[in-house]
């Protein structure tokens, strides 16, 4: 049943820890947790892990937890990413008088309105401010990082007339003509 997409290659330096359900993974940059679903199970050997759906489980149920069993690959490969690698976001700032800077743990940012607005980053997670109009968020949970630089953008998406806003340093804007007279 075990298939050979589901097997993720431990990066050295790093290591998977399974107790009871919960999965623990290790590496330079720190440490991440995941509760395993009951019914798929992990299976350590030398070249890596994989996950597979555990015995006993009628046809309905199986469907099921194939993707399942899929999905938590992922999660466990992103975590094993984030603990040898890490994960970065990077946002552009485009609009006269957008600015952005970062204090500890606090960017403030000024997007057009009659106050700066102050984003408290949550643990785990720093922001860097290379230049005034650019902010770099990393962490070790992709999810995190996703979610802060998701948080920032939706102070002021891009619209599509001027293109100004906060977007993703990779993103297209897709820009519409003005209203013509």
């Amino acid at each position: 049943m075990a298939r050979i997409t589901n097997k993720i290659d431990i990066p050295k330096g790093t290591e998977v820890n399974l107790s009871g359900q919960k999965i623990t993974v290790k590496g330079a940059k720190g440490e991440l947790n995941f509760a395993l679903n009951e019914s798929i199970e992990m299976v350590k050997s030398d070249e890596g892990v994989h996950f597979e759906p555990k015995s006993g489980i009628s046809d309905k149920e199986l469907k099921k937890l194939i993707p399942l069993t899929g999905t938590t690959k992922a999660i466990v490969n992103n975590m094993l990413t984030g603990v040898s690698v890490g994960f970065e976001k990077q946002l552009k700032l485009i609009g006269v008088g957008y600015r952005t800077q970062v204090q500890g743990s606090k960017v403030t940012l000024n997007l057009g309105f009659s106050h700066p607005i102050e984003h408290q980053l949550p643990d785990g997670i720093t922001a860097e401010a290379p230049s005034q109009t650019d902010l770099v968020i990393r962490g070790i949970d992709k999810q995190a990082v996703g979610q802060v630089a998701a948080n920032i953008r939706a102070y002021r998406p891009p619209e599509p007339y001027k293109g100004k806003g906060v977007r993703y340093a990779d993103e297209y804007v897709a820009r519409k003509d003005a209203k013509k007279k």
